[in-house]
């Protein structure tokens, strides 16, 4: 069969997903607990130059990504350690097509995640300014990024000996939105941490986001961010070929 995941490999990474009833409730209460507590907690007490729901929402997006990404790190592990490979090898199915039926999966599931963010951030006054091709750029932007992510959460799981290392792993992976430009402006930062926050990926696609949510001119970011989640997919992809044959060889 073909290294590309199949339907059948899709469907099964959904139930499992779905038969994750922690992680599952987790996807869909974390959105609406990160807005409010931002929101109506924080945003009184930060500056951003304009209506802090509207600054948010990208930061929001990106953590709660970040989270649910780390599912599919818990479950390629558990295959792994499940010995599922050995059975699907049986019936003639490449490995790798079970790892990106993981990734199709949590692309999805990261999506809809992301529909919960932006219907929550609506509900409680979210106005953006965008028109619809700044809504497709955003859309795009993003969905590239939860490629990327869904890839690197993939090979964490191959390269973690147990679920609960994949799991210990991923978590710290999400929390890199943190020391961007998700939830503060970076110019209030400490000059190391601004350093960092300036350099990296997540503050790239958070500016594009933000800049076309709201109607305005994203600039170099878009090229920062497109080129930060494609070196992110290429790196994950032959690194889960590298790691899975070795584990699996």
């Amino acid at each position: 069969m073909s290294d590309y995941a199949s339907p059948p490999l899709v469907v099964r990474a959904f139930r499992l997903a779905l038969r994750n009833v922690d992680g599952m409730m987790t996807a869909l209460i974390l959105p609406v607990i990160l807005m409010l507590m931002f929101v109506y907690l924080f945003g009184g007490a930060i500056t951003t130059g304009t209506r802090y729901v509207d600054y948010v929402v990208p930061g929001v997006l990106l953590v709660c990504i970040g989270f649910g990404s780390g599912t599919t790190a818990v479950t390629v592990a558990n295959d792994l350690a499940g010995g599922i490979i050995d059975r699907f090898r049986s019936m003639d199915v490449r490995g790798e097509a079970l790892i990106s039926g993981h990734v199709v999966a949590s692309v999805a599931r990261n999506l809809v995640s992301a529909a919960l963010v932006i219907a929550v951030a609506f509900a409680i006054g979210f106005h953006p300014q965008a028109d619809p091709g700044h809504w497709l750029m955003a859309a795009g932007i993003l969905g590239l990024f939860v490629l990327a992510l869904s890839w690197l959460a993939a090979a964490i799981g191959i390269v973690a000996r147990s679920p609960e290392a994949a799991q210990g792993i991923a978590f710290l992976v999400s929390f890199v939105p943190y020391v961007s430009s998700a939830f503060v402006p970076v110019r209030t930062m400490p000059a190391a941490l601004r350093t960092v926050a300036n350099n990296q990926p997540a503050t790239a696609v958070i500016d594009t986001i933000r800049a076309s949510l709201s109607g305005g001119h994203v600039g170099a970011d878009a090229w920062h961010a497109v080129v930060w989640s494609l070196a992110i997919i290429v790196v994950s992809i032959a690194l889960s070929g590298v790691l899975f044959r070795r584990r699996a060889g």
